[in-house]
């Protein structure tokens, strides 16, 4: 059984209810256990489009699944969130990202983990601080002291999810 942390975030519509959606779907999968979610940030989106602020969490589970497994169960909740892969770091109903599954690492032309750009996105750290367990903690901490992203992240409540 393989802890994971996901990234999740959406700035299209009803924002909190895509990343409802997103985890309700998260937990009703059979092979998925223990789901933990952070609070609620608000966070300013990356790119050079200019689009709405994003709504993101960090969410941690267990999962006997393949890393690609989980991958293509996130692809269809984005799929089910009308998920639409028109702009790169475009904005978007719902994306979901692996940042981490257990100790592994991964480079395929469809995944990378750990995550390629999470050092580089406190939109990710700042969530994922919440509900990471040692010693992924002091990694995380190092990580956002390090880190060169100064987008506005704010956490605007609990999640409840």
């Amino acid at each position: 059984m393989a802890t994971v942390y996901l990234s999740a975030g959406s700035n299209i519509g009803n924002r909190k209810a895509h990343l409802q959606q997103a985890v309700d779907s998260l937990k009703a999968e059979k092979k998925i256990n223990h789901v933990v979610v952070s609070g609620l940030y608000q966070t300013e989106p990356v790119g050079p489009i200019a689009q709405d602020d994003f709504l993101n969490i960090a969410v941690r589970l267990e999962t006997d699944l393949a890393p690609t497994a989980l991958l293509a169960i996130l692809h269809q909740i984005e799929v089910v969130g009308q998920r639409e892969r028109i702009i790169h770091w475009g904005p978007r109903t719902i994306d979901l990202d692996i940042i981490w599954f257990g100790t592994d690492v991964i480079k395929t032309s469809e995944l990378q983990v750990p995550h390629a750009e999470m050092a580089n996105r406190l939109f990710v750290l700042e969530p994922l601080l919440e509900i990471v367990a040692e010693p992924r903690r002091q990694e995380v901490q190092g990580l956002i002291r390090a880190t060169t992203d100064i987008k506005h992240v704010e956490r605007i409540g609990d999640f409840w999810g």
